[in-house]
């Protein structure tokens, strides 16, 4: 195989969920389009990357210091849901439904992997809860065993301060189907039901 394709797969493998097919398949794509579309690709991710940078009070991938989130006086400013990702904060707004601001942990709690809450922004978050008015943290990690070990980890440090903390339900995704989901998510379900 060509040495140079070899390199450009290398990287695309770099990109998470990205195995060694798929980036011999983007580097094929890539490889055989147009040097107009590559420029304008390479030129994309270039501009996206000098003006992106962190919000240092949520520390989500923003525009601007702060955030457009954090800065907007109609978000009600006394709700924190902390996520582990950028792209959960974008999930969340899709909902339309919460109003308040964020928390981006950037991961979670991974002994196995060496991620502990020194490598999360754990003490960021808790540096806002001394300087704001904060009533409640929703803590919305996934419901796997590293989320849900942060999810309790946060839960038992901020719960001394008074603050209420809360979790996200868990269930049945809209549209799933009961006798085609595992039990962990069923648990959850049952767990967090509500009256009709």
């Amino acid at each position: 195989m060509n040495k140079d394709l070899e390199e450009v797969a290398l990287q695309f493998r770099k990109l998470p969920g990205i195995g060694v097919k798929s980036a011999r398949r983007l580097a094929y794509f890539m490889l055989e389009r147009p040097q107009e579309e590559v420029d304008l690709f390479l030129d994309t991710i270039r501009h996206a990357r000098s003006r992106v940078c962190y919000c240092s009070t949520c520390c989500n991938l923003a525009t601007s210091d702060p955030c457009d989130i954090c800065s907007d006086d109609r978000r009600d400013h006394s709700i924190i849901c902390v996520v582990e990702q950028p792209q959960d904060v974008t999930a969340m707004e899709q909902s339309q439904e919460y109003h308040g601001l964020y928390h981006v942990l950037h991961g979670v709690l991974s002994p196995l992997d060496g991620i502990g809450p020194e490598q999360l922004k754990i003490k960021e978050l808790l540096k806002r809860l001394e300087k704001n008015d904060v009533k409640e943290i929703i803590i919305a990690t996934d419901p796997d065993t590293e989320g849900e070990a942060t999810a309790y980890y946060l839960s038992r440090l901020i719960k001394p301060s008074g603050i209420k903390v809360t979790r996200i339900g868990r269930g049945i995704p809209a549209g799933g189907a009961v006798g085609y989901t595992d039990g962990i998510t069923l648990a959850g379900a049952v767990e967090n039901r509500k009256e009709i």
